[in-house]
């Protein structure tokens, strides 16, 4: 991100690039979906700033001069959703009495990260 001041344009353009819904928005960064949308049209002036800052925090973009590489911030999201479901199978199987040993965990979390870069960016996203 170069040294001005954040705008809505950056925001927005950061939200699309994600991938990220403006159903999705809302409930990563807790701001309502009429705000979040309020704002990423350009009516900053009229957002409070903790609403800014906590969209800005969702899409990777702090209100500082160093932005969060978008590639690096989707592997991160890709890697983290990858051992919730990992943890899901593992805590079903585990229910049915065929409980998976760590490395075939370790599988799991990897294909399922794989899975999740191949796919559409949406799928990083719902919960």
């Amino acid at each position: 991100m170069d040294e001005s001041p954040l705008n809505h344009a950056q925001l927005d353009r950061r939200r699309r690039d994600l991938g990220l819904s403006f159903a999705a928005l809302p409930a990563r960064s807790g701001v309502s979906e009429p705000t979040v949308k309020r704002i990423l049209r350009g009516r900053l002036p009229e957002a409070s700033f903790g609403h800014v800052v906590a969209i800005a925090r969702a899409v990777g973009a702090p209100l500082t001069s160093h932005e969060q590489d978008v590639d690096e911030m989707l592997r991160d999201r890709a890697r983290a959703k990858a051992t919730m479901v990992a943890r899901l199978v593992q805590g079903t199987s585990a229910l049915e009495a065929q409980g998976i040993d760590d490395v075939e965990f370790g599988r799991l979390v990897e294909r399922t990260y794989h899975e999740l870069l191949a796919g559409p960016r949406r799928r990083l996203w719902s919960d």
